[in-house]
């Protein structure tokens, strides 16, 4: 089995156990976006916004995917309101990944009010993290974003009944981490290489 595939299952199972998890939802969608599934990303993405209407990351996740099919008037509609909610709130992070693949589509931006500019991009004063994906979110995540994951993961944790004592529900909750702020695979494989060795 391929490890997208075996992301594919674990995040159908945690789905299926729970299916009021939003970040279930999302992470499934994820891993359906990166097998080129995209019709079931679409699937996940609007179940996982149905649940949590201000992920603003799964609606530029689901977004893509209905580019990718073609389907130009579902995904303006689902950016747009991504767009204009992180913009609102300052996801600075997520706006600016929206107008990149709105663009990239020959899609206007939306106007929508500008936020103060103390809410904007403030940058994390260190890395979270030990490792490779620490110092990836330290360049790439700003604070309110971080703060918009801490939120989800505590959503996680408890949804899940997480304990960090088993080494599997440790992998759980940083899969989830990796899916919803985006880290790069190759940044995971280094992290992860450089911690088994």
């Amino acid at each position: 089995m391929t490890d997208i595939q075996d992301k594919i299952e674990r995040f159908q199972n945690m789905a299926s156990a729970d299916p009021s998890n939003d970040m279930a939802h999302f992470s499934l969608g994820s891993a359906y976006l990166e097998a080129e599934r995209y019709e079931e990303a679409v699937g996940s993405f609007e179940e996982c916004v149905k649940l949590n209407d201000e992920m603003t990351r799964a609606m530029e996740l689901g977004g893509t995917a209905l580019l990718q099919l073609g389907k130009i008037d579902e995904a303006t509609t689902l950016l747009t309101l991504g767009y204009t909610q992180a913009s609102e709130r300052g996801e600075m992070r997520v706006k600016d990944g929206i107008a990149t693949v709105m663009q990239g589509a020959g899609l206007d931006l939306p106007e929508v009010k500008q936020v103060a500019k103390t809410q904007t991009g403030k940058p994390l004063e260190e890395a979270p993290l030990p490792g490779e994906i620490g110092k990836w979110i330290l360049e790439h995540v700003d604070a309110e974003l971080w703060n918009v994951w801490i939120g989800q993961g505590t959503k996680v944790i408890n949804e899940l009944r997480l304990d960090f004592s088993r080494e599997e529900d440790q992998k759980a909750y940083e899969d989830y981490m990796i899916e919803f702020l985006g880290v790069p695979s190759d940044i995971v494989e280094l992290d992860r290489k450089v911690v088994s060795e």
